[in-house]
């Protein structure tokens, strides 16, 4: 069941050169929804912590379905997409047995999933609700600290970001970024023409995220 936890610690406490190299990965889902829409975006951020935070992960992001085994072997998952997403009771009961068994999934709101997320979550964890985060949750003060919580990546309908989270028997196994789309500040620049600054906040933020994944602080 736990098995997921021993690379959960590994990553960040060797040395790079010796670590062992695991792979970022992003859910493949059903329902319509883009899930494909950020393609440049786990690749850039994986480069940016193996730089800042002196992990050791794949150049390539891995690419898992919901219900698949497979699953069990990514201590962190990244799920995107302006459209529909779905799991069938299959999928959402894999999804649970692998967030319960130490994996972490990290939703960004690519400006329209937000309708589909809540009910489908609620299918994983029919007894939990998102909690919006408190600007003091470890996950904005890691590697970086964000004093106001996320950062404002794309402006959309001007709205605030909000960092929303599941948490399971005291830990938090899903964070749910609405309203900033920080896996568009992942991409490569020529994606979006989002300026330095704007990239930065948005690679520096996702460190915050890895780093409290992979130093076993999923704690709420």
């Amino acid at each position: 069941m736990r098995k997921l936890l021993c690379s959960l610690l590994l990553i960040l406490m060797i040395p790079a050169v010796h670590a062992q190299q695991i792979k970022l990965a992003l859910l493949v889902y059903g329902g319509g929804g883009d899930w494909y829409a950020n393609p440049t975006a786990l690749k850039n951020l994986a480069q940016f912590c193996n730089q800042n935070l002196h992990t050791a992960f794949a150049a390539t992001e891995a690419q898992v379905e919901a219900g698949s085994a497979d699953l069990f072997n990514y201590p962190f998952v990244h799920a995107t997409g302006h459209g529909r997403i779905s799991f069938s009771d299959a999928e959402a009961k894999n999804l649970r047995l692998y967030l319960e068994s130490g994996g972490f999934l990290h939703i960004d709101d690519n400006f329209g999933i937000d309708p589909y997320v809540r009910p489908e979550m609620k299918k994983v964890f029919p007894e939990l609700d998102f909690v919006e985060l408190p600007f003091s949750h470890p996950v904005y003060h890691q590697q970086y600290n964000f004093p106001n919580g996320l950062p404002k990546i794309h402006e959309h309908d001007g709205k605030q970001p909000h960092g929303y989270g599941l948490i399971y028997k005291g830990r938090l196994v899903c964070f749910y970024t609405f309203d900033c789309d920080i896996g568009d500040g992942w991409e490569d620049p020529e994606v979006h023409n989002d300026g330095p600054e704007k990239r930065q906040q948005a690679l520096q933020m996702g460190a915050n995220i890895i780093r409290y994944v992979f130093t076993g602080n999923a704690k709420s």
